[in-house]
């Protein structure tokens, strides 16, 4: 399957957090989630990727370009939606999109203006009056009006009304119906991942955990519950985390059959994506 997007052994440090050695690649035509829980490096390998925070080692490449050398071919063929949205926030919508426009080569000016009429946003108005949705929904509207390929979005939910949030999700697999289309969703409410994403990704404390495409992460792994008493040494050694008290436990594993034979499960359920992030970082609940 043709890579997107592939990062080899990226490196970042700052003073208190180190990027180390993050590894992966993107397939065409999937929305990738890329979790973690605040801190854990999303937004910096975002950055690195965009070329908005210098690495300090490894390889990225997309569209099978090497950024360094290809930045502007490859910035053309990307939307970006970030946190901040990083407007200036004297100017009107108008003013700014003025100002990105002229960026892109494919710039659909109609695109826009039916993204505008549908987000109801009127582009006289000062970004500084947007609240946190209405900002998300004008950088999704600049991001797809010039024909990108590859959607990168940092934590575009975080913050966002449930109904805002189901009508990005919404907007998202319209993008992909086009086959040439791919998505990386940076987020830490994994519940959107759920409902939409292909492949994920887990990053904590700025290691790569692991890469798997999200049906069979689910599908091999399961939430078990039971009694304490019940657990054994050797039980206690197929669970990927878990936790206790006097009476029962829960627990992530990818041990299940093996566990129900040692008679020590109760419940046997399907976990969501939170419950086996959660799970790989310490913290299964």
């Amino acid at each position: 399957m043709e890579k997107v997007l592939e990062i080899k052994g990226l490196r970042k440090k700052y003073k208190d957090f180190c990027l180390e050695d993050v590894s992966f690649a993107l397939p065409t035509n999937c929305i990738t989630g890329f979790i973690g829980t605040n801190g854990a490096g999303k937004t910096t390998t975002i950055r690195s990727i965009l070329g908005l925070a210098k690495k300090d080692a490894g390889e990225i490449s997309v569209f099978d370009l090497d950024f360094r050398k290809h930045e502007q071919e490859i910035k053309n063929r990307i939307g970006v939606v970030l946190d901040d949205g990083g407007f200036y926030d004297t100017l009107s919508m108008k003013e700014m999109k003025s100002i990105i426009a002229p960026s892109y080569t494919k710039w659909d000016e109609k695109c826009y203006k039916e993204y505008m009429d549908r987000f109801s946003l009127n582009q006289n108005q000062k970004i500084s009056t947007l609240s946190k949705g209405m900002k998300m929904k004008f950088s999704l509207a600049l991001a797809l009006s010039h024909n990108a390929d590859l959607l990168i979005m940092d934590e575009p939910t975080s913050g966002l009304d449930p109904l805002i949030r189901s009508q990005l999700l919404e907007i998202l697999l319209e993008f992909m119906q086009d086959e040439n289309k791919s998505v990386f969703f940076s987020t830490h409410i994994t519940s959107d991942l759920d409902k939409i994403a292909d492949i994920i990704i887990l990053i904590n404390q700025g290691k790569l955990i692991f890469q798997q495409n999200k049906d069979d992460l689910l599908d091999g792994h399961r939430k078990v519950k039971g009694y304490s008493e019940k657990l054994t040494p050797e039980a206690r050694k197929l669970f990927i985390d878990y936790s206790e008290n006097e009476t029962s436990y829960s627990g992530i594993t990818t041990h299940v059959h093996e566990l129900e034979k040692m008679n020590v499960v109760s419940v046997v359920e399907k976990p969501l994506v939170e419950d086996i992030m959660l799970a790989y970082i310490g913290g299964v609940r």
